[in-house]
């Protein structure tokens, strides 16, 4: 059984992904600072901490390969002297980066509800990084 100290901090956790709006990597750092002062406050922190840490990390690391997936489509409009822009291309990345980023942002208010009722939510679709 959670303490509402417990629920509130775990909420807190998850929301501090926002951070990443603010600063850069403060969707990893925001939660990652909150988790190592707390874990060992109880289990249920801790738990909470490692599922906001992996799927922020985990989205990090999806959206640095989609990023990465836009170079072609860049220097084919950079080799042909700007003549030919490949919009196509950049669109279709653009918008799932813009969907992935929709998604996050309702995963992450999902999550923090979820801790906030004492319940750990586990992300879909995220790696591991922290067990």
């Amino acid at each position: 059984m959670t303490t509402q100290n417990d629920n509130n901090n775990a909420f807190l956790l998850h929301l501090s992904a926002f951070f990443g709006y603010i600063f850069p990597f403060g969707a990893v750092v925001g939660p990652l600072v909150i988790w190592e002062m707390n874990k060992r406050k109880s289990s249920f922190l801790d738990k909470n901490g490692k599922e906001a840490i992996n799927f922020n990390l985990s989205y990090l690391l999806y959206t640095f390969i989609l990023g990465l997936s836009a170079v072609p489509f860049i220097i084919r409009t950079v080799t042909n002297d700007f003549h030919h822009l490949d919009l196509f291309g950049m669109i279709s990345v653009g918008s799932i980066v813009g969907i992935l980023a929709v998604v996050k942002f309702v995963l992450i208010i999902f999550a923090a509800i979820k801790a906030n009722q004492g319940e750990v939510y586990n992300y879909p679709l995220t790696i591991k990084f922290i067990k």
